[in-house]
């Protein structure tokens, strides 16, 4: 091997690790991109996967980024812009014509080309459409019809279906034909006459049977249909339940007209996660990319609630300004027992939210679940009662207020295990999404209690 041969093997090593890119090959890129040398840019990002390139591209600035994207031009592989984030992917192709667009929409598979046309606008939805061939848009109109985030935007149209009359040597022989099949598949679907899936063949069992044998004998019969009108969420959760790795989607009449493979359900168990997290917060998917502007517009609703709930807690505090005058102690403690009480609610809605999610916490274990973090909360406040009771006397030498602290903990965190658990259930009982509202409301609640009864505990004792 030469020393050039060399070179070139450490420096690839160097530059993109076996799991992504490197912090060295973003630094390189953007300093080509920065003085002119598009040409090394270009070269540098060559060997990199579609994931992998988009994640270079999320971590330039917009100006180097946009000139990046331009140089490559259509060596940019169109399966790039499925893993971009939204914002980005819209900064990039807002100056995009529809002729162009279209063309990386026509090179997507099916379902990454679905996700890709409902991020555009509505009048550039159909102007692309437009620009389509003809038997692309009718799939890709057909699909777009279902609703957002459902089971028929999800799948894919192509799909390797055979009868079940036929034996393996027959669909082996199909399969090596030249006619259309999904470029990766992992279950053949066996229909029926009217197009109903009827059973599914592993293609590990197919390649293992001799020619003879039926397809009706070696097929699998408990399949999990999914309907195109199914939620993501719910699909997502069949699919984690019976470990599916591939199912077929049927439309109202039970007839086949598509299928979901694990790969996209990855995804979706992420996005969900994400969405989740993040509203949790106030904050969108997006948010780490928006302009300045945007990122303050969505923010702002968010710090306007807690603002009011803040409000809401100071006038409880300001029910007792006489106690807090008199009673220096009380204004130098009363954030320990809002602040513990909002930490331990976290903990139980978090986890409450999370077993709604995933289907474990359901009417049929909810007073079950609620008791269990009730007597949760009660131990932890007992336990941390005496030590800030301890605390409290030693620090301001009176017993009495470190009684008064520990009595207050043990109410505001058998509350917050109540309402940690009751909150996000109520919500989803309403049908409100639990993510979005729960934190704000448990911050109040455990805020108002906790100054609430250690105040009044105070005025009422001391004064």
């Amino acid at each position: 091997m030469t020393d050039a041969h060399v070179r070139n093997a450490d420096d690839k090593g160097r530059l993109i690790s076996p799991y992504g890119i490197t912090g060295k090959l973003v630094r390189r890129v953007y300093d080509a991109l920065e003085e002119g040398r598009s040409d090394e840019a270009v070269a540098l990002v060559a060997p990199l996967h579609a994931a992998d390139m988009a994640d270079l591209l999320e971590q330039l600035p917009d100006a180097e980024r946009g000139f990046l994207v331009e140089n490559l031009g259509t060596s940019l592989e169109a399966e790039t812009y499925t893993h971009l984030d939204d914002a980005v992917r819209e900064d990039i192709i807002k100056n995009f014509d529809n002729a162009t667009l279209a063309n990386v929409v026509v090179e997507l598979e099916h379902d990454d080309a679905v996700d890709f046309i409902e991020s555009l606008e509505a009048t550039d939805q159909q102007e692309v459409l437009e620009a389509m061939p003809a038997q692309d848009r009718v799939l890709l109109e057909a699909s777009l019809r279902f609703p957002e985030e459902s089971a028929g935007r999800l799948m894919r149209r192509d799909v390797a279906a055979i009868p079940s009359y036929w034996n393996v040597g027959q669909t082996i022989d199909f399969m090596r034909s030249d006619v259309e099949l999904p470029s990766d598949f992992y279950l053949l679907m066996v229909v029926g006459p009217t197009l109903q899936p009827i059973g599914v063949v592993p293609l590990s069992r197919l390649l293992r049977t001799t020619r003879p044998i039926g397809i009706a004998d070696i097929m699998e019969t408990e399949i999990r249909s999914i309907p195109a009108q199914m939620d993501q969420e719910e699909v997502a959760f069949v699919f984690r339940q019976y470990g599916l790795v591939s199912a077929p989607v049927v439309d109202e009449h039970g007839r086949l007209i598509g299928v979901i493979d694990v790969d996209d359900i990855v995804n979706v168990i992420d996005e969900e996660a994400e969405e989740d997290l993040l509203k949790l917060a106030g904050v969108r998917e997006d948010d780490f990319y928006d302009a300045v502007i945007d990122t303050i517009r969505s923010r702002f609703s968010w710090l306007l609630v807690n603002l009011m709930t803040a409000i809401l807690a100071s006038v409880v505090i300001g029910l007792f300004d006489a106690a807090i005058e008199k009673v220096v102690a009380l204004a130098v403690l009363m954030p320990i027992v809002a602040s513990m009480g909002g930490n331990a609610g976290t903990q139980t809605l978090t986890v409450a939210v999370r077993a709604l999610a995933v289907k474990e916490l359901t009417a049929a274990n909810a007073l079950r679940i609620i008791g269990k973090e009730t007597l949760v909360g009660g131990v932890n406040g007992i336990l941390f009662a005496i030590v800030i009771g301890v605390v409290a006397t030693l620090w301001f030498g009176e017993p009495i207020i470190g009684v008064i602290i520990g009595v207050a903990m043990i109410i505001n965190l058998l509350l917050a295990g109540v309402a940690g658990t009751v909150i996000p259930l109520a919500l989803d009982r309403w049908g409100v999404d639990p993510a979005v509202g729960s934190s704000v409301v448990l911050t109040t609640i455990t805020d108002v209690v906790g100054f609430f009864a250690f105040l009044g505990l105070a005025a009422w004792v001391l004064l």
